[in-house]
């Protein structure tokens, strides 16, 4: 009986959609907009530095950009081969601060999406719940999606992600969703 079921089940399996990392904050690209669309009670965020906004696109459909990580362009991180990165330390008073503009409270949905979901978005909506944010959310693969793992276009992005799922985006975002510094 096994041997009949297992091919039916793994076939089920690999139909349903299977995000990495906390599930029961992760959300897909479609998902985050049909949340976010016309909906006054949820925050999209772009977590991005906006420098790699800049050349690499977003999505206006996003409310802001609050960088959860930054760029320390003065200390060069050898075993990652870039740049090092910290967490905004004002991450945390932005994000109130966008809620409150809005006339939202920490109980909002907040979605937090970065180029991937792994090294911000993820880590962005779990700091924000742990500060808390009891529904913040993050996008799964992110902006750009995972990378192609092999043949010729190995190591472009065009996998998954809002990007990738023909949701709306630019090459140039909006520059009032653009985060500055004070």
């Amino acid at each position: 009986m096994w041997k009949r079921l297992t091919p039916a089940l793994l076939a089920v399996s690999m139909a349903l959609p299977v995000y990495a990392g906390a599930d029961e904050l992760g959300l897909s690209a479609k998902q985050a907009y049909e949340q976010n669309r016309d909906n006054e009670q949820v925050l999209l965020v772009d977590v991005r530095d906006p420098v790699e906004i800049m050349f690499v696109g977003g999505t206006n459909e996003v409310d802001l950009n609050v960088p959860y990580l930054l760029v320390d362009r003065t200390v060069w991180d050898e075993d990652k081969q870039r740049f090092r990165l910290f967490r905004n330390p004002q991450f945390i008073e932005q994000i109130q601060a966008a809620l409150a503009e809005r006339g939202l409270d920490n109980t909002a949905t907040i979605i937090t999406m970065c180029r991937s979901g792994s090294e911000r978005g993820l880590p962005s909506a779990e700091f924000l719940q742990e500060h808390g944010f009891t529904n913040a959310r993050y996008v799964v693969h992110g902006f750009q999606g995972d990378s192609i793992k092999e043949g010729e276009q190995s190591g472009f992005r065009l996998v998954n992600g809002w990007q990738n799922e023909g949701l709306p985006w630019s090459p140039r975002l909006s520059p009032d969703k653009l985060q500055r510094p004070q």
